[in-house]
């Protein structure tokens, strides 16, 4: 091989080399800026849900805040109304009519007719204003009809049928030797409520709540507090 041969090969050897070389740098290059505009997009992504996140939460926060101070109120306001109720009230009824007897919170008010008009005998009371009408609804109605237990009850068994109503046995804590009924439901047509009839001599003696909303104070404070002589 003479001499000009041999240089030309050492020239593309060399050459070759120098272009692996420049292609090598040339991929880590393009490896190093896709790296990095990968993490700059990443960092930057990082970044923007981090701040969507805090202030998501920073809102989330205060709703909860807003939320509890209203609960915290309310309870209060609850906590107040109750124990506004006490001392609570007594009423008794008279003798000839089994001296129905009872408690109920100072803050209702009240109405009694005694029956010496020759109606029924009847108490009534509510936390607002008391309304004599015949359609009003009351807290509390606690009526001694001159009218037998059974035609009392079995006026209800159409609602019973139907759904509307249910019926259970019931004594009244401080009257247990005395089995009457207490009805929950749609006692009257679109008017829910609760209702317990008992026999009382020859008549019936009814304890009526009227509004949904009482029926907690029917349950733990009027019942439980109501006694008559059988």
């Amino acid at each position: 091989m003479n001499r000009l041969n041999c240089v030309n090969i050492r020239t593309m050897k060399i050459r070759q080399s120098e272009s692996g070389v420049v292609s090598g740098m040339f991929i880590s290059l393009v490896t190093a800026v896709t790296l990095l505009v990968l993490t700059l997009g990443f960092a930057g992504w990082a970044f923007v849900s981090r701040q969507d996140y805090k202030n998501n939460a920073d809102k989330k926060i205060a709703a909860a805040v807003e939320v509890a101070k209203k609960n915290t109120a309310a309870e209060k306001d609850n906590e107040f109304v109750e124990k506004e109720k006490y001392p609570l009230k007594s009423y008794k009824g008279p003798a000839e009519l089994g001296s129905v007897s009872f408690l109920y919170p100072k803050t209702w008010s009240a109405y009694a007719d005694t029956g010496t008009t020759g109606g029924d005998n009847f108490f009534i009371a509510n936390p607002d204003l008391v309304s004599g009408a015949d359609d009003a609804l009351s807290a509390l109605k606690i009526t001694v009809e001159d009218e037998p237990y059974n035609d009392s009850i079995t006026q209800y068994d159409g609602q019973i049928e139907d759904g509307k109503l249910k019926a259970k046995a019931y004594s009244l804590p401080k009257v247990p030797s005395v089995v009457g009924v207490r009805f929950d439901g749609e006692i009257e047509d679109g008017q829910p409520g609760a209702l317990v009839i008992l026999p009382i001599r020859d008549k019936s003696l009814l304890i009526h709540c009227m509004i949904p909303d009482r029926v907690g104070d029917f349950n733990k404070i009027i019942l439980p507090n109501l006694s008559f002589n059988p």
